[in-house]
């Protein structure tokens, strides 16, 4: 019984644990390596202000009490990113994964955020 609850608990964080490992490098290279040249936005403080942005939201999306909070955060940069690659005609069907993952581990993690609550009059 007790390797049943470790091997449902890892089953679900994997899908949390898999988006932070596309949002961290993301967020890193946006910091270190600032003056990209052929991103939409040129401004170095930018870049970096969106990794940090990145970074945190990422922190807010593993932490289970605020994870509605970081996943929102990280759908609504990521649809954002979808925008951007449809307007410069770019592939932008992986990003669009990325913001269906995103939901759906939060989902998996906690179900009953998701569900409407009642109101009792």
């Amino acid at each position: 019984m007790k390797a049943e609850k470790i091997f449902s608990k890892i089953l679900m964080w994997l899908p949390s644990l898999i988006i932070t490992l596309f949002y961290i490098p993301n967020a890193l290279d946006k910091i270190l390596n600032s003056n990209q040249t052929e991103k939409i936005v040129t401004n170095s403080t930018i870049l970096i202000l969106t990794g940090v942005f990145l970074l945190i939201s990422t922190a807010l999306f593993l932490y289970n009490k605020t994870v509605i909070i970081g996943s929102s955060l990280l759908a609504f940069y990521m649809t954002f990113i979808v925008f951007i690659h449809m307007y410069k005609g770019k592939p932008y069907e992986v990003a669009i994964l990325i913001v269906m993952a995103t939901i759906f581990a939060a989902y998996i993690r906690k179900p009953q955020l998701f569900h409407q609550k009642k109101v009792i009059d």
